[in-house]
């Protein structure tokens, strides 16, 4: 009789947030396949579990799946970890998974953390329906239909992040949707855990040196009210925007006509006002 695959989630920072089952199962397992076998082994360590592990990656899947079907098929349990949180949300599995279904062997899942769902949790937003989009891609036809799918999604977006890229990231989502409401969860569940809320210019400007690991909610479906901005303010702004944010003129007037819900005309005539006045 095959043995079972089970899918555990694992904690995303907090050690302590792993459940009492998924120790079981560690425990009781023959072999756990890890994303990375140095980052599982702490969780092991920490609850004296000493269950082998093997490597289950982006780069090895393909071949290593094959070998651990054969062990499934032969009656062991085995157990499926990735670095932090759910495996296959945004992390390897998925071919694993598809190959034991195929074979006829149970898949169970475990279920535990995952940064999407907490980030939303304590977002503020609505969370009763929510698109997920994993990492934004770094090719730029991907990233194109990536920040296309983000536009049209209609509800909120929930995405992770690398720190070298997360505020050219936000800076792009101002120019596809708007300055939307924004929640950005730095190092989740871990010692320095923080939260950045507000529009996405606000969150970018209070966005501390970009270390750790994020993860960010966007309300794609809130339509943020037209305003009416004094010239000066407007002017100070662009300003930032120029200076200190790397934008060129023509991309912070543009980006200024979306968060203020005016024509980029409007908002060039506001900073020459401003000017006069100085």
């Amino acid at each position: 009789m095959p043995g079972t695959l089970f899918v555990v989630a694992t904690p995303i920072g907090n050690l302590e947030d792993v459940t009492v089952r998924a120790l079981r199962i560690l425990r009781e397992v023959s072999v756990i396949a890890a994303e990375d076998t140095r980052r599982t082994h702490h969780l092991l360590a920490r609850y004296a579990i000493a269950t082998p592990t093997t490597s289950l990656h982006e780069h090895n899947e393909g071949w290593k799946s094959s070998r651990l079907i054969e062990r499934l098929r032969a009656g062991e349990h085995l157990a499926l970890v990735s670095d932090a949180g759910t495996p296959t949300i945004a992390d390897p599995g998925q071919r694993l998974i598809q190959a034991a279904i195929e074979a006829g062997v149970r898949v169970e899942p475990i279920p535990g953390p995952s940064a999407a769902v907490s980030a939303i949790a304590a977002s503020g937003m609505a969370a009763a329906s929510f698109t997920f989009l994993g990492f934004p891609p770094t090719r730029s036809k991907d990233r194109k239909s990536w920040f296309n799918e983000l536009a049209k999604a209609g509800r909120p977006v929930v995405f992770f992040e690398a720190p070298h890229r997360i505020r050219r990231t936000l800076s792009e989502i101002i120019d596809a949707v708007g300055d939307r409401p924004t929640a950005v969860a730095r190092e989740l569940t871990k010692v320095h855990e923080e939260f950045i809320r507000g529009t996405l210019s606000e969150v970018l400007l209070r966005l501390p040196e970009p270390i750790g690991e994020f993860t960010v909610v966007v309300d794609v479906g809130h339509k943020t009210e037209t305003t009416s901005c004094a010239p000066a303010d407007i002017a100070a702004e662009f300003g930032y925007m120029t200076t200190n944010g790397g934008s060129s003129k023509r991309l912070a007037i543009g980006r200024l006509a979306k968060r203020h819900g005016v024509s980029t005309n409007a908002v060039y005539e506001a900073i020459e006002r401003a000017k006069k006045l100085v």
